[in-house]
C-alpha cells in the first residue's frame, strides 16, 4: 500500500471530474558494472510519485506529482482538472468512464529468490568472474559486464472502484568481449533480461558466458568478411528479438497508425483497412501479444489504465488480425487491440506500447533447417539496425555469422548484415523452429515527452528464403 490515502484524493477530484484515477509508482534501480576486472559503476536511483487522471466532458487529462501529501495530491488533481477543462474543446474523440476498467487484482513477478536478498558483494562477484573468464588472450582488449536490478511497485485506484497492485522484480545482464588487432575489432556479447530474482546470480554461468563470448570474439577477429549476395538466412532467437520488435511491434501500434507518433517515432506502413486481410507473412507466421508469459520482461496482469492483460493473436497463419492499441486507440480507430496502455514512469501518461510480442514456435528442428539450406548463412545477436519511419525498409547487422553450404555449417564470417522490406521479408519465412528463447530490453523509446520502457520478445530460430545478405565494415 502507498503511504498516503488515495481515496481522499479521488474524492477531491470527483467534485469536478466525471471520473478520476490515481496511479502510484515507486521504483528502485541498482546498476553495477566492471570493465577489465575493475569496478566501473555502482549506482542506485529511486523515484516515487503519482499520476492523476481525470475525465471531463469526454476528455482525459493528466497531471503528475512527487508531493504525496494530501495538499500535493489535491494540487495535482486541480491542475489536471484545469488543463482538461481548457483543452476539452479540442478533443479528437469523446470518451466515457466506461473506457476505464473497474477491476481489482494483484500481480507479482515469479521469482525463486527475492532480488532484495541479492547482496552487492554477490552481484560484483558474478561480474568480476565474467570479466576474468574473458581474459584468455592479449587480443581481448575490452572485457565488460554489467547488471541492472530493478524493483518496482504500481498501485492503481479509480473512482469507479478499481484497485490493482503489481510488484515487479527485473534483471538486465550484459557481458561483452571485444577483440582487436591492428585496425580490426570484433565484439561478442551475451544478454539475459527478464523478470527474475536472485536465482540469476550464479557465478559459474557468468564464467561460462564470459569464456564463450571471448572465444567467439577471437574467432570473429580471424574470420573473413561476410560475402554479399541473395541467399537463405537463419536468424537465431537473439536476433529475431529485434526483427520482431522493429518490423512487427512498432508498425502495429495503433497510435502510430493513427498518426500520433509521426513527429517523433514515425508512422507505419500498416493501414486501418489492412486488419483482417493483409498477408503480413507466410502461413507459418503466428505472432502473439502475451503479457502473461512467465519471466518475460514486460509481463503484467493489468496495464496502466487498469485493463486486464491477456494473450491475443496479432498475426495468425500469416494474416494480420489485431493491433497493439489500448482502449482509447481502439475506440478512435474502430480496430481490435490489446491491454497495452503503458507508462514508463510516474510522471508520464500512458500510451500504446509493446509488451511481450512473440513469434510462436513451429515444428522444425534447427538441424533440419540447416540441412534444408544449400547456400545460406546463420546469424546471431544484433549489433546494428536501421529502419525507415514507416517501419517498412530495414537493414540489420549481427555480431556472428556462420555460412551454410550443402546443408552443413561451414566457416564463421564477421560483419554479417541483411536487408529487406517488412511484408516481403516475412512472406519469405520458410521454417519456424520448435524451441523458443525469450529476450528483452529495458530501452524501447517512444512518445513526446520521451518514454523509455521495457519490452520482451520470444522466438525460436527461423529460416527465411532468398534474402539479400552483405558484408559490412568493422
Amino acid at each position: 500500500m502507498p503511504h498516503f490515502d488515495p481515496q481522499s484524493a479521488l474524492r477531491h477530484a470527483q467534485k469536478a471530474a466525471q471520473w478520476a484515477g490515481l496511479r502510484y509508482s515507486r521504483e528502485s534501480t541498482q546498476s553495477r558494472a566492471v570493465r577489465n576486472d575493475a569496478p566501473e559503476k555502482n549506482e542506485t536511483t529511486r523515484e516515487e510519485g503519482v499520476m492523476c487522471e481525470v475525465l471531463i466532458d469526454g476528455h482525459f487529462g493528466y497531471a503528475a506529482t512527487a508531493d504525496l501529501s494530501d495538499t500535493g495530491l489535491q494540487r495535482a488533481f486541480d491542475q489536471a482538472i484545469a488543463t482538461t477543462n481548457a483543452t476539452s474543446g479540442h478533443k479528437v474523440h469523446a470518451f466515457s468512464d466506461a473506457h476505464r476498467a473497474a477491476v481489482q487484482g494483484a500481480y507479482e513477478s515469479p521469482t525463486q529468490t527475492p532480488l532484495a536478498a541479492s547482496s552487492l558483494a554477490l552481484i560484483t562477484e558474478c561480474l568480476l568472474t565474467a570479466s576474468k573468464a574473458m581474459a584468455i588472450d592479449a587480443k581481448v582488449v575490452n572485457r565488460s559486464a554489467r547488471v541492472m536490478v530493478i524493483q518496482a511497485q504500481i498501485d492503481y485506484y479509480s473512482t469507479n472502484g478499481t484497485h490493482t497492485t503489481q510488484r515487479f522484480d527485473m534483471v538486465d545482464i550484459a557481458v561483452a568481449a571485444t577483440a582487436a588487432e591492428g585496425m580490426q575489432s570484433q565484439t561478442r556479447s551475451w544478454n539475459h533480461t527478464g523478470q527474475y530474482g536472485g536465482e540469476v546470480f550464479d557465478a559459474s554461468v557468468f564464467a561460462q558466458q564470459g569464456l564463450r563470448v571471448a572465444t567467439e570474439a577471437l574467432e570473429l577477429l580471424a574470420a573473413p568478411n561476410c560475402p554479399s549476395g541473395t541467399m537463405d538466412l537463419i536468424l537465431m532467437p537473439d536476433q529475431m528479438m529485434l526483427q520482431i520488435h522493429e518490423s512487427i511491434g512498432h508498425p502495429l501500434e495503433l497510435d502510430r497508425i493513427l498518426g500520433d507518433e509521426r513527429n517523433y517515432a514515425g508512422w507505419s506502413f500498416v493501414q486501418p483497412t489492412d486488419f483482417g486481410s493483409l498477408r503480413y507473412g507466410s502461413p507459418l507466421m503466428n505472432v502473439t501479444f502475451d503479457p502473461t508469459k512467465q519471466n518475460a520482461m514486460a509481463s503484467y496482469a493489468f496495464d496502466d489504465g487498469g485493463h486486464p492483460a491477456r494473450r491475443e493473436f496479432l498475426i495468425e497463419d500469416g494474416v494480420l488480425k489485431r493491433g497493439l492499441g489500448s482502449v482509447e486507440s481502439q475506440e478512435r480507430s474502430g480496430l481490435p487491440g490489446v491491454a497495452n496502455f503503458r507508462s514508463a514512469s510516474w510522471n508520464r501518461a500512458p500510451i500504446d506500447r509493446m509488451a511481450n510480442v512473440n513469434l510462436e514456435p513451429g515444428t522444425s528442428e534447427l538441424q533440419d533447417m540447416i540441412a534444408s539450406v544449400e547456400d545460406g548463412i546463420l546469424m546471431s545477436t544484433n549489433r546494428s539496425w536501421s529502419i525507415d519511419d514507416y517501419r517498412n525498409k530495414f537493414q540489420f547487422g549481427c555480431e556472428h555469422g556462420h555460412l551454410i553450404k550443402n546443408g552443413k555449417l561451414a566457416s564463421v564470417v564477421r560483419n554479417p548484415n541483411y536487408r529487406g522490406v517488412t511484408v516481403d521479408f516475412w512472406n519469405r519465412l520458410g521454417a519456424v523452429g520448435k524451441d523458443e528463447a525469450t529476450y528483452g530490453t529495458p530501452f524501447c523509446g517512444k512518445g513526446e515527452p520521451s518514454q523509455v520502457i521495457r519490452v520482451g520478445h520470444s522466438s525460436p530460430p527461423c529460416l527465411f528464403r532468398g534474402v539479400e545478405v552483405f558484408g559490412g565494415q568493422s
